[in-house]
């Protein structure tokens, strides 16, 4: 009528599902003592049938409890409360400051050019007439080699050698849309001086 291994092997399995609910429940470790001391009990159940029985079932907790805990913890941040509380890494395009010289920079990507040194791995490369520090991505770049760029991390180009020639520029339709400095006036002179 009153097989302790019965009720231990059922102890045991509780105090495994609590600590998966403890994880996943903020209890301030309510449910955690109360696997804790399921646990104990399925043990202390487990030694009254026997020696054997209870060194097995201590054997069996200690090797099931962080298996459980651990496959809970990995788990853990795919559920809702452990997105809000695990929030995601930023990438590095959301730390680093936007600036024009970025952009600028940004829009060179799929553009090609012409290395102006020997890239080992760095150098400099002329893209539509503006010349840029640019980095290789691993491989050396003979000086005259056409190269297209490939990202941007930074402030530096990364480029990688090609064999098709530039296409040329992105023609301006308006003298509004091009950059003051090519139009050669200066913003801070005064005009009566």
């Amino acid at each position: 009528m009153f097989d302790p291994l019965a009720w231990a092997a059922l102890l045991l399995l509780i105090g495994l599902g609590l600590v998966i609910l403890e994880v996943f429940v903020p209890s301030g470790g309510v449910i955690g003592f109360l696997s804790i001391v399921s646990v104990l009990s399925a043990i202390s159940l487990a030694f009254y049938r026997g020696a054997w029985y209870g060194l097995s079932f201590l054997g069996a907790a200690v090797i099931a409890l962080p298996i459980v805990l651990a496959a809970a913890l990995r788990w853990w941040p795919e559920t809702p409360m452990g997105r809000r509380v695990l929030l995601e890494a930023p990438t590095s395009e959301d730390v680093l400051p936007d600036s024009l010289q970025r952009r600028s920079l940004k829009a060179l990507v799929g553009r090609i050019g012409e290395a102006k040194s020997l890239m080992l791995p760095s150098g400099s490369v002329l893209i539509d007439g503006l010349t840029v520090d640019a980095l290789s991505e691993g491989v050396a770049i003979e000086k005259g080699q056409w190269v297209q760029v490939v990202e941007v991390r930074g402030t530096r180009v990364v480029v990688r050698p090609t064999d098709k020639p530039p296409s040329p520029p992105p023609a301006a339709d308006e003298t509004l849309s091009q950059p003051i400095d090519s139009l050669g006036l200066d913003p801070f002179e005064d005009p009566l001086a």
